[in-house]
């Protein structure tokens, strides 16, 4: 039998007239990318909550493709976001108009917040990023979330313990016994934060020795990455023979943020002509018969005509045919000698999983293509984002997954050193998948959202009318 008890009854029609609202806070493309991915599971569960967002870096383009409804001013900065590691970018953003920018937003918050309380509605923030959007979320007086894309104890430690490092202020990144910073812990420990999602099970094992309320449910990053064909393997009496004369393909990870993508491909382009040149070579290791496919994934946003132009600048010729099958209608291919290069601007998930390696000069895309268990070979360029700092920083992000180099000259001996060594491989494949998670993330962390910052609420409301 229903209890009809004035508590049930009031607690009930408030649920009923006003599902959670929640304000989704993120600073940065690849976060708003993540935060959407987590909507998206959201609006699946039963009593889903009314979501708006605030982006703090740009223009949210992957909030408006959901027609999830911003609060607040957005504004792209001279920096793109990428002012962590460089103070020259940062006053950039500044002259753009930066603090005025924070202010307002810290303004829209409150006044969401404000507005929320006036109607009765339950209220929550989730803060996708770093300590900009939790700071925010601290201050706004509304219980909140977090989920940490920015750091990582693999930037400073592994399973084993600390990294070894050569510059001393180096110290600074884990004075305090882990990568969150004191004041960072302290946002994080407060009663209204209701969950803290760090992005994987090492940073979350270090963040249990506070009073955080921490959850290991994976990495949201590693979702969405599904292939348009079967993954499935059938072993046939011969696959071992197939397996030796296939050809190698090798995908291209340029970034996508231009102009540095176009400076990306040219130092990129060093790199695949010395590796196409080392399978002429006498002493080289792949068969003579055998050929290598580039797959370059490049953003939508990019212009291929010129990636064309600098590729028919090198001597490769326009091909009719693709060596493979993408789902990408559009797709560009061109032949050199025993190589062929495939550029594709639909046909992401399909590059990374058919790439055996990859040549990487980006972020996000870097890091996924190492959870799916394969080597990538990453050379600095002049950024602002893929910058020797940055790439250096990546290299402890990822551990032996991800084989720094200082030339494109010296990706060549770095392929052959990953084929001459399977073991290394197996050791790769499985650190990959350790560091980055298993897909799905964005469904647990959805539903743990819901439990955390939905009922609570609810049992807070059944005290206040106890009360």
């Amino acid at each position: 039998m229903r209890d009809l008890s004035p508590l049930t009854q009031v607690a009930d029609s408030v649920a009923t007239r006003s599902p959670l609202q929640l304000l989704v806070l993120s600073n940065g493309h690849g976060e708003d990318i993540i935060a959407v991915r987590i909507l998206q599971e959201l609006q699946q569960l039963s009593s889903p909550p009314d979501i708006f967002a605030l982006p703090i870096v740009g223009e949210g383009r992957a909030y408006q493709q959901l027609n999830i409804p911003c609060i607040g001013s957005v504004q792209t900065m001279p920096s793109g976001g990428f002012i962590y590691m460089d103070s020259r970018q940062l006053m950039r953003d500044v002259r753009g108009g930066l603090v005025q920018l924070t202010w307002n937003q810290i303004l829209a918050v409150r006044r969401w917040v404000s507005y929320q309380t006036k109607l009765g509605n339950k209220k929550a923030i989730l803060a996708v990023g770093d300590i900009v959007p939790l700071l925010f979320a601290a201050i706004s007086g509304a219980n909140y979330a977090f989920i940490g894309t920015a750091k990582s104890e693999y930037y400073v430690r592994d399973e084993v313990g600390l990294l070894t490092r050569k510059s001393k202020s180096a110290r600074w990144e884990n004075f305090s016994g882990s990568i969150y910073h004191p004041w960072e812990r302290w946002l994080m420990s407060r009663r209204r934060c209701r969950a803290v999602f760090p992005r994987d099970a090492l940073t979350t094992e270090i963040l249990k020795k506070w009073p955080i309320p921490a959850f290991d449910l994976g990495n949201p990053m590693m979702d969405g990455l599904e292939p348009t064909f079967s993954t499935q393997k059938f072993y046939a009496a011969d696959a071992e023979e197939e397996e030796r004369v296939r050809p190698l393909i090798v995908t291209l990870l340029p970034g996508s943020r231009e102009p540095e993508a176009y400076s990306n491909w040219e130092i990129m382009m060093i790199a695949v002509s010395g590796l196409v040149a080392s399978f002429r070579e006498r002493d080289s290791i792949f068969p003579s018969t055998g050929t290598v496919i580039f797959l370059g994934a490049i953003a939508p946003g990019l212009d291929c005509h010129i990636l064309s132009q600098s590729l028919q600048i090198q001597g490769w010729r326009s091909c009719p045919e693709s060596p493979v099958q993408l789902s990408d209608a559009n797709i560009l291919t061109f032949k050199q000698r025993n190589a062929y290069l495939v550029l594709s601007q639909q046909a992401y998930n399909d590059c990374l999983h058919l790439g055996d390696l990859a040549i990487a000069m980006a972020g996000t895309a870097t890091e996924q293509f190492v959870g799916l268990g394969k080597p990538a070979i990453a050379i600095p360029g002049n950024g602002p984002q893929y910058n020797p700092a940055f790439a250096e920083a990546q290299s402890r992000l990822l551990g032996a997954s991800l084989i720094l180099v200082d030339q494109p000259a010296q990706v060549a001996q770095a392929v052959k050193s990953l084929l001459k060594n399977p073991d290394s491989l197996q050791i790769i494949a499985e650190n990959g998948v350790q560091r980055m998670g298993r897909s799905g993330a964005a469904k647990r962390i959805a539903e743990c959202l819901q439990d955390r910052l939905g009922k609570n609420n609810l049992n807070r409301l059944t005290q206040n009318v106890r009360l």
